[in-house]
């Protein structure tokens, strides 16, 4: 028997690994060959058998797979005892009628206090701290009165599988007797009542006589509707059979889906085509058509009002039922109405609940427009064009006209105080002095020297002359030869020295427009993971646009009005 030792289990290992820090060794070769020579010469009779914990020995013959114990059984060496009888673990479990003991022990009464037991209460079976009654003013320790029960001790309740997933365990069947003996006191006072009416009016007995047969007419078995599950199905798919079958209108593998077992198909097999014209459109089509709905709201209404203790049948007395339906509708509407103009008339707020139809609110109309896959109109009327970025008759600051109503020494501004700041406060007919325009005509004057600042090209013809005007007018005299002839000098050096600074910036702009090129080259080299955050960010000038929307919205410090408006 080369496999008659146990194998042993992970957690045994993981236990022994950690206790004594050693890898459990591997079989050599040699072992494993003087195992098979063991197991030969206990099969031959020459060596001793195996004994087992309990010292019997073990038959050599027994198959490896019988003899071999599981790696979850924690065997030390070999056995046998996996394959005897084991013991009935429901023998040590508790019974079915075993559960935990409620309320107190009444069967004892005490009249003295008992030493070690509770200070407050007098009970043996817990103590002071553990006490759930009132604390007293003089406690049954010193007082000797009113001892308390003492609770019961309660058993130890060990479940199997089952019981611990038993959802009547511990359900005493007593308490099933008050449900019977409340059902049969609401009979008896029905009975009373119908005998008192009885008395009361003799002809109501025949009038209950003849309704009795219509009044439990829903208990009666239905076609398709009876008990057995197996009659159901047949006499529901009951067909006849020169009908055309329902899977024979489309062959096509993709169209509706037919269920062989059911003998359904609830969806279209025909969706092409006119439900009109096909003499099948899909079971789903005949569930929801016609005044279906309708029925099974009818019958919802019923199940409702029989709970509410109105007796009505959707099938015995449909008119009633209609009445009744149309009644709880009308009833229904004006208890809302009424609670609406409750409400209405203690907050108010009427004129909210006035809005225009939603055809105007979802922006619906009749134009018909036809788009195509690209998206281009091909039948109906373009879209308006949006001529302006801005909000149009937009009235801010206390201002009556818009920005821009106003043109005047160049500059755009508002009608109402003719102020020249954008965002301003408007003051009325106070606004309209000559303080504010000097802080228009000095923003004008700013602007304006940031506009000369830009740098202008000049032909180097125009600067030659100015510059020979201004020395002439400075000597005062067009004859004298020398001064001219310094001037042309002074002309001709600073001419030259404009080419070479023009030169110079020639040769800088170029080797900046190479240098970003071969930037520009290594950034499309590497890889996009790698390339640097806005590498590759066209930086452009802002348009006009962008540039007056700027102006309009910049904050503006020489406004006298800017410490009252909202940051």
């Amino acid at each position: 028997m080369a496999n008659s030792a146990s194998r042993v289990p992970i957690s045994v290992l993981l236990h022994d690994k950690a206790s004594e820090d050693e890898e459990p060794k591997k079989k050599s070769r040699e072992d494993w060959r003087k195992a098979k020579e063991l197991e030969e010469a206990r099969k031959a009779g020459t060596a001793p058998a195996a004994v087992d914990e309990e010292g019997r020995d073990i038959n050599p013959h027994i198959p490896q797979y019988i003899s071999s114990a599981p790696w979850y059984y924690n065997t030390a060496g070999p056995t046998l005892k996996h394959q005897r009888p084991q013991d009935d673990p429901k023998a040590h479990c508790s019974g079915i009628d075993e559960w935990y003991k409620r309320g107190v022990d009444t069967s004892k009464i005490v009249t003295k206090y008992r030493k070690g037991a509770c200070e407050n209460c007098g009970a043996m079976t817990h103590k002071r701290i553990d006490c759930m009654e009132r604390p007293r003013k003089v406690g049954a320790k010193f007082s000797a009165k009113q001892i308390a029960h003492d609770e019961f001790l309660q058993p130890k309740i060990v479940s199997d599988y089952d019981g611990k997933r038993d959802r009547w365990a511990g359900y005493d069947p007593a308490n099933h007797r008050e449900i019977v003996e409340e059902y049969l006191k609401i009979e008896q006072a029905k009975r009373e009542l119908r005998a008192q009416k009885l008395k009361e009016n003799p002809d109501l007995a025949e009038e209950e006589g003849e309704s009795d047969e219509d009044k439990y007419v829903d208990e009666v078995d239905m076609p398709g509707t009876k008990v057995d599950s197996k009659q159901r199905i047949t006499v529901r798919n009951l067909r006849i059979r020169e009908d055309t079958a329902k899977y024979l209108r489309n062959l096509d593998p993709n169209s509706a889906y037919y269920d062989p077992k059911t003998r359904s198909m609830r969806d279209n097999p025909t969706p092409n085509l006119n439900p009109d014209e096909t003499e099948f459109a899909g079971e789903n089509f005949v569930r929801f058509s016609g005044d279906i709905k309708k029925h099974a709201q009818a019958q919802l209404f019923a199940w409702e009002a029989y709970g509410k203790g109105v007796d009505v049948h959707v099938l015995a007395e449909p008119t009633k039922l209609e009445l009744l339906q149309k009644e709880y509708d009308k009833k229904k509407s004006q208890f809302k109405d009424e609670v609406k103009n409750k409400v209405l008339e203690q907050y108010g707020g009427e004129e909210h609940l006035v809005v225009p139809p939603k055809a105007l609110l979802l922006a619906q109309t009749e134009n018909y427009v036809e788009y195509s896959r690209q998206g281009k109109i091909i039948k109906g009327q373009d879209k308006p064009i949006i001529r302006s970025r801005y909000e149009e008759d937009v009235y801010i600051n206390n201002h009556t006209t818009i920005w821009g109503s106003l043109w005047k020494n160049g500059c755009w501004g508002y009608k109402c105080c003719e102020s020249m700041i954008k965002n301003s406060y408007c003051v009325g007919e106070n606004g309209k002095s000559s303080a504010v325009m000097k802080v228009a005509e000095s923003i004008t004057d700013q602007e304006t020297a940031e506009a000369t600042r830009a740098p202008v090209k000049v032909s180097v013809e125009k600067e030659q002359s100015e510059e020979i005007s201004h020395t002439r007018n400075d000597s005062g005299s067009d004859s004298d030869h020398k001064t001219s002839d310094r001037v042309s000098e002074k002309s001709k050096k600073s001419k030259k020295k404009r080419k070479k600074e023009k030169r110079r910036h020639e040769r800088e702009e170029k080797k900046l427009q190479e240098k970003a090129q071969k930037r520009a080259e290594e950034l499309l080299k590497q890889d996009e993971r790698k390339r640097p955050y806005n590498s590759m960010y066209d930086v452009k000038a802002p348009t006009e646009e962008e540039i007056e929307a700027y102006m309009m919205k910049r904050r503006r410090e020489e406004d006298p009005m800017l410490a009252f408006m909202g940051k």
